[in-house]
């Protein structure tokens, strides 16, 4: 009998609610919320579906991320070797060349002053640098945090390991990866506000026709101009316009297929869950966490705001000729934004298409925000 008792304690004593905390069953719950917008609501359900299961997993058995040095036999939890993937920017750097594989940079060489607007959209990235350093955080943690204000969940995770923020990798790609699934809800409440009605309903004219040879060049020469300048963007610049290259020099089919669906689909769900599996409640639920996703909030809304008040400037210039809307597409989420743009365009006049317009500054905001992760690596001697 006494066998018997022994062995069912030591049952319970291996079940996870022996070990679980309170700050564990909240971030369950926050888990579920996240699986139930991404399945039920449909908010990028490729990011949230893969980051809500590694927090939860992580919540429920905290060695699947533990490290060698952590555990008995010395062999690390199966998405410790992911997350190493993500430190080291191996995974980051995949998500740019398949994104580089997927996407069409003809509205950006048509339309050259997009590259305006995408800048313009980096304002909540130096702004939220500054407020970072006022709320305490060293100079390298701001730059680390500000990054969100891009909508880039793979930059802010590249830059975060450059600068040596681990510590504070999780929080932050989540911060990002959240606010780029909830494009939807947050830009166009700051869209409508800071646009009249007629802005709204403007229509452009149609882009001029982009021909096989100025796609092919355009890469070229931005990873030349780009990686010159600052040669620490290479990894993120570089792997955008090698995949955008694979995709328009017409000779490499298998390589863009592989690297816009294949190999695209698995880093997704190396790093969604990895990244999920870092929101341990110990690593997440504390006063600098709020502080990171306070940051992110205000350095996206800010970046949303400055991309449309400098279309709105461009408009003004052009006497009607650009729609304001196209300017909150600058921040990097690709290709969410223009989507939105074209939304909010469209409840104004449902026969307005706005959205390969809005794809100029979309893509100019991925090339943005990887230079602005670059300036910063240059002022920090990375």
């Amino acid at each position: 009998m006494s066998y018997v008792l022994e062995t069912i304690t030591n049952l319970l004593g291996q079940t996870a609610f022996a070990s679980l905390t309170p700050g564990n069953y909240v971030m369950i719950g926050v888990a579920c919320v996240f699986l139930f917008l991404a399945i039920k609501k449909g908010f990028e359900p490729l990011l949230l579906v893969p980051i809500a299961f590694g927090m939860l997993l992580v919540n429920i058995y905290p060695d699947i991320i533990a490290s060698p040095e952590d555990t008995s036999n010395g062999v690390g939890g199966l998405l410790y070797y992911f997350y190493q993937l993500d430190e080291w920017s191996i995974l980051p750097s995949l998500i740019f060349m398949g994104v580089g594989a997927m996407t069409d940079f003809g509205p950006l060489i048509a339309n050259p002053i997009s590259f305006l607007m995408g800048a313009a959209a980096q304002l909540g990235i130096y702004l939220a640098y500054l407020l970072a350093i006022f709320m305490g955080f060293s100079d390298k943690a701001a730059a680390a945090i500000s990054i969100i204000g891009g909508a880039d969940g793979p930059t802010s995770i590249f830059l975060a390991g450059k600068l040596g923020q681990s510590a504070l990798m999780g929080p932050i790609a989540v911060a990002a990866y959240s606010y780029m699934s909830l494009v939807p809800i947050i830009q166009p409440p700051i869209m409508r506000l800071f646009t009249t009605k007629e802005e709204r309903s403007i229509h452009m004219a149609q882009l001029r026709p982009v021909s096989k040879l100025e796609k092919i060049l355009f890469p070229i020469i931005v990873t030349i101009i780009v990686c010159l300048v600052l040669p620490t963007t290479a990894p993120l610049v570089g792997m955008l316009m090698l995949g955008n290259l694979f995709r328009e020099s017409g000779v490499v089919r298998q390589l863009t297929e592989t690297a816009s669906n294949a190999m695209m689909y698995i880093v997704v769900i190396l790093l969604g869950t990895s990244v999920g599996a870092s929101t341990s409640a110990e690593a997440f639920l504390n006063v600098t966490t709020i502080k990171i996703v306070v940051l992110g909030l205000i350095a996206f809304a800010f970046g949303t705001f400055g991309g449309v008040i400098l279309g709105k400037i461009l408009s003004h210039i052009t006497h009607g000729k650009i729609n304001p809307l196209i300017g909150s597409a600058g921040v990097s989420a690709v290709p969410m934004a223009a989507r939105v743009s074209q939304k909010v365009g469209a409840e104004e006049d449902p026969t307005n298409f706005l959205l390969m317009h809005a794809m100029g500054p979309n893509v100019a905001g991925v090339i943005g925000t990887a230079v602005a992760a670059g300036v910063f690596m240059a002022i920090f001697g990375i």
